[in-house]
């Protein structure tokens, strides 16, 4: 019966999405505007008249993997330092704020320089510098305002007031009565034409803390970072996205500021607009405000190119706490024609009860809590991995999640998929389309990252048709091609009793 409701609900979302006018791409194309700035920033817009809202996504091409070398964790930084405000914006008096700033920055250079060294330290005078770099940071802070620029924006009846950051990119989006659309043209235009690193040792504090809890303090986040250090090389991959432990300690308000005048550019950004929204009116109040950001080159990127795996590698780590797998394959990135094919195993392998990984390990094994597959790891911007990962239920170990995953591969390479299998996957593709575009803030994202990646927000559409086309014959090919030992990294977490067992 549960997989019959599940046919069912698949069925009827189909079906809306064959039906619903509103939602194909013709649709789309007469209602979505396109329109590059002088300064060549990206907006688009889309009128959508259910209610008098709208939402918004702001991205820049820039995420961790654009860390400069000995100072991973700016791109996250940058994410923290949007919400402190502006010139005009949480501070009592930005003149005498902006002086104190830089004796801050001046304090802290004369004291990192001294707690770098690792020779020849002058314990005393790197206490003294860092008394005095503390001392301006208090007189600095008496002029903030804290908390002032979210404030505004919840005040006004702003929701979903958040931002993320990835490896590839770094994402800023909330929500507002259309009647606070040019509150919103100043606001987030403004972060960006006058941001001010105010308080950042405090939120650099904070990152580290974050550090501490996701790996430092986490078993599972510690074999992660060892099994992205060993399955990248030259990519930037192989980093922690929340950067190193040593890197948070050293970099510098002044690094930050450097990193937002190189990659926060206008044409290196997109963004999108969906709610009640007048078109003209709406471009025109994005020319006023957007349009004040200075225009600058996209930022030239150089990327090591990672190497071609040729054997296993392979990182263990013994802990007494819970055990985990996980595996991982090289592969191209999102650009690369097989990118639909990938997305087919997924649903495959591990959408939902009826995926050939739950149903061998979770419900008919009983060897795992959890199990499941999925492309681009750790991002999708470079050649990233395709991974596999598990969670052994009581009394099972990690290798034994590895040889059931390498089971259920090894029979996608002989057999490939059935035609039901095909199918559900593909009316779920069509599904998972439609819900995206069912309230502004989903449309939003889809379309700033869709224009983002591929140049074109229509690829949100055509996707769908690619995925249509693959075929038994494309996932048997890409899995025999992808999926085999030499192309392998393999990370296990054990409890140390467990791993004390697997070695009689």
């Amino acid at each position: 019966m549960r997989r019959l409701n599940a046919y069912l609900t698949l069925l009827v979302l189909f079906c809306a999405l064959q039906t619903a006018p509103a939602q194909d791409l013709t649709s789309f194309e007469k209602r979505v505007h396109v329109k590059i700035l002088a300064n060549g920033l990206t907006v688009l817009l889309l009128d959508r008249p259910q209610a008098p809202v709208f939402s918004f996504f702001t991205v820049v091409d820039t995420g961790d993997a654009q860390d400069p070398y000995g100072k991973t964790g700016l791109a996250h930084m940058m994410e923290h330092m949007a919400f402190k405000g502006t010139d005009e914006i949480g501070t009592t008096d930005f003149t005498a704020e902006k002086a104190a700033l830089a004796k801050v920055e001046a304090a802290y250079a004369e004291y990192d320089r001294g707690n770098s060294r690792a020779v020849n330290r002058d314990e005393k005078r790197i206490a003294e510098a860092k008394a005095t770099w503390e001392k301006a940071r208090e007189e600095a802070d008496q002029y903030v305002v804290k908390n002032e620029f979210p404030e505004i924006i919840e005040r006004n009846g702003g929701v979903g007031l958040n931002a993320s950051t990835s490896l590839d990119s770094t994402q800023y989006f909330y929500s507002l009565p259309v009647n606070r659309l040019e509150l919103w043209a100043y606001l987030e235009s403004d972060r960006f034409l006058n941001p001010v690193m105010r308080e950042f040792y405090k939120e650099r504090d904070v990152v580290m803390e974050e550090r501490r809890m996701r790996t430092d303090s986490s078993p599972t986040g510690r074999l992660v970072e060892q099994f992205l250090s060993v399955a990248y090389d030259g990519s930037p991959y192989h980093r922690p996205g929340i950067g190193y432990t040593s890197d948070l300690r050293h970099f510098s308000a002044t690094d930050a500021a450097n990193f937002f005048k190189t990659y926060y550019v206008p044409s290196n950004m997109v963004v999108a607009v969906v709610g009640d929204l007048d078109a003209e009116k709406t471009f025109a109040l994005v020319d006023k405000y957007f349009g004040r950001i200075p225009s600058g080159p996209k930022p030239e990127e150089y990327i090591t190119t990672q190497t071609k795996q040729t054997s296993e590698r392979r990182v263990a780590l013994q802990d007494p706490s819970q055990p985990f797998y996980i595996e991982g394959y090289q592969k191209p990135n999102f650009r690369d024609k097989d990118d639909v094919v990938y997305s087919v195993i997924s649903g495959v392998m591990s959408e939902g009860r009826t995926s050939r990984l739950y149903r061998a390990l979770v419900r008919d094994k009983k060897i795992a809590v959890a199990a499941a597959g999925f492309s681009g790891f750790p991002g999708e911007k470079y050649r990233n991995l395709y991974a596999f990962y598990a969670v052994p239920s009581q009394g099972h170990s990690a290798t034994e999640m590895g040889a059931a995953i390498h089971e259920a591969i090894e029979k996608l390479k002989t057999d490939g998929v059935s035609p039901d299998e095909l199918k559900m996957v593909k009316t779920r593709s069509k599904a998972a389309l439609l819900r995206s575009l069912a309230n502004n803030q989903g449309l939003a994202i889809n379309l700033a990252e869709n224009q983002l990646k591929y140049g074109d927000w229509r690829e949100l559409f055509r996707r769908i048709d690619k995925i249509d086309a693959v075929t038994n014959e494309d996932v048997k090919r890409v899995a025999n091609e992808v999926f085999v030992e030499s192309n392998r990294t393999v990370g296990i977490l054990e409890t140390k009793s467990a791993a004390k067992g697997a070695r009689r």
